[in-house]
């Protein structure tokens, strides 16, 4: 009589990755004050969304027998949490503005020098010449131009030269100190990476470009120097994306999808033991 070896069961190889993929949220959760049963409760919600509108059968009204089966919460659970809608996730207003005035500076050629650099600007210029006031103009209206310098100067997003002209700061491009802009951007970027990284996983054929460069064993000198030199190509061709889609976007009919190229760059200090499975 021949033995079979018992099987794994479905999902265990995921356990290893997934932890490794939780370890900084975790990190994240207990820094801010995120309890385990709080995120207990909105995982319980999470998983009952994504069964009830993710894993519904193409004709069929999806039910709570079934939403019950798929993520092993009993059905009084599901029947109270069921029917919330899909989360929708709203950009807030100043990202909104602040994020499309940035990405005209960085990409429309009235606004920047003959390198691609965003230009510094006067206040105002007549005759349709480049301008702060033309730059926040042409994004929106409903500002005026002055309470947006006003707002970016008191947050650092751009300083005036001894010239009297505006200047992009590096700090206009990624959010700081943990408010709501850089919160958004935390969801939405993790958001879109896994996304991809799940659908190359789920689909018959990896239809999203995923990669990453990556060295072990160096010298603190060397990984310094290749970070620094990573965020220089980083940001190279994040801004020759920003503006080859800035100018697309003049003569597109506009519709409901939306695109995200995005780009990181990570070093770390590996103790040896630890080397197998980094935090």
């Amino acid at each position: 009589m021949s033995e079979t070896a018992p099987t794994a069961p479905e999902g265990a190889s995921l356990h290893a990755p997934v932890a490794r993929l939780l370890r900084p949220l975790v990190r994240l959760f207990v820094a801010r004050g995120i309890t385990f049963p709080a995120l207990t409760n909105l995982l319980r919600e999470l998983y009952v969304n994504v069964a009830e509108y993710d894993f519904a059968l193409p004709g069929k009204e999806q039910t709570d027998s079934r939403v019950s089966l798929l993520t092993g919460i009993h059905r009084k659970e599901v029947r109270r949490l069921r029917g919330a809608g899909a989360p929708v996730s709203a950009v807030p207003v100043a990202v909104s503005r602040t994020s499309r005035i940035v990405a005209r500076w960085l990409a429309d050629p009235a606004f920047t020098d003959r390198a691609g650099r965003p230009s510094p600007l006067p206040r105002s210029a007549e005759g349709g010449a480049a301008s702060f006031e033309s730059l926040v103009a042409g994004v929106t209206r409903d500002l005026r131009p002055r309470a947006v310098l006003d707002e970016w100067l008191d947050r650092g997003f751009a300083t005036i030269d001894p010239e009297g002209r505006i200047v992009l700061t590096e700090s206009a491009y990624v959010p700081k100190g943990g408010g709501e802009p850089q919160l958004y951007y935390f969801g939405r970027n993790l958001h879109d990476h896994i996304a991809a990284s799940v659908a190359n996983i789920v689909g018959d054929t990896p239809p999203f470009l995923e990669r990453a460069v990556h060295y072990d064993g160096l010298s603190e000198d060397l990984a310094k120097r290749l970070e620094a030199r990573a965020r220089e190509i980083a940001m190279e061709a994040l801004q020759q994306a920003n503006r080859e889609a800035h100018a697309a976007c003049e003569t597109d009919p506009g519709g409901s999808h939306r695109w995200n190229f995005g780009l990181y760059v990570y070093a770390e200090s590996v103790p040896p033991a630890a080397s197998g499975d980094p935090a």
